[in-house]
């Protein structure tokens, strides 16, 4: 992978005591990765302003939008229970190639690591693992499709391999449809919502989408 992370400052959301709501960029890690030249991160970049910053979960380096960190072991604790039980909601949009039939509908098709090929993920009815998806139409165009999706799983690369086997890649995906079709991924993270660890009332945070 050609690694070149863009160098816009930080888009801090929101910050408190407890968490940290920030608004990643397309083209950087979440994470480090094993090659030196892959250590420049949002993670490390969010360490380097804030030093008590905690992992929670991850966006593909090509995908942009809303994550969540923690400021506490607390707060680390309680949000990854959440994701683990499915109590974090998550909302994406996406443009995608062709035109959708209806205005909703979803995917239900398991997923596995397409072990010959990492990190590609592959649909696999004998070993994947149940994966859900719904979309919602939000506009069409000429040869595309904008449309809201809705993460019911949280597999990796769960949203582009779905819309890739439904026949509608999303646009600018190097991996799954045709990269040239647009100059990134056209995906983004707009919405998150949970319970605030401190006190558990229920929290959404927005990231607005740049496509």
């Amino acid at each position: 992978m050609n690694y070149d992370p863009p160098n816009d400052p930080l888009d801090i959301l929101h910050r408190d005591d407890h968490v940290l709501i920030v608004n990643k960029p397309a083209g950087i890690l979440s994470v480090p990765g094993k090659p030196l030249e892959h250590r420049d991160c949002l993670q490390s970049r969010l360490e380097a302003a804030f030093p008590e910053t905690l992992l929670i979960h991850r966006l593909d380096h090509a995908t942009s939008g809303i994550m969540v960190f923690a400021l506490t072991k607390l707060a680390q604790r309680h949000i990854n229970w959440q994701f683990e039980k499915r109590q974090v909601t998550k909302t994406y949009v996406a443009r995608v190639e062709g035109q959708l039939e209806g205005d909703s509908g979803e995917v239900d098709l398991p997923l596995t690591a397409d072990w010959p090929n990492r990190p590609r993920q592959k649909v696999c009815h004998e070993t994947g693992k149940q994966s859900k998806t719904i979309w919602n139409v939000l506009d069409r165009e000429a040869s595309a499709t904008r449309v809201e999706l809705h993460p019911q799983t949280g597999r990796s690369h769960q949203l582009r391999v779905h819309m890739k086997a439904i026949g509608h890649p999303i646009l600018g995906d190097n991996f799954y449809g045709e990269e040239a079709l647009a100059d990134r991924l056209q995906l983004h993270a707009t919405s998150l919502g949970f319970r605030h660890p401190d006190g558990g009332a229920h929290v959404q945070y927005r990231a607005k989408v740049p496509f």
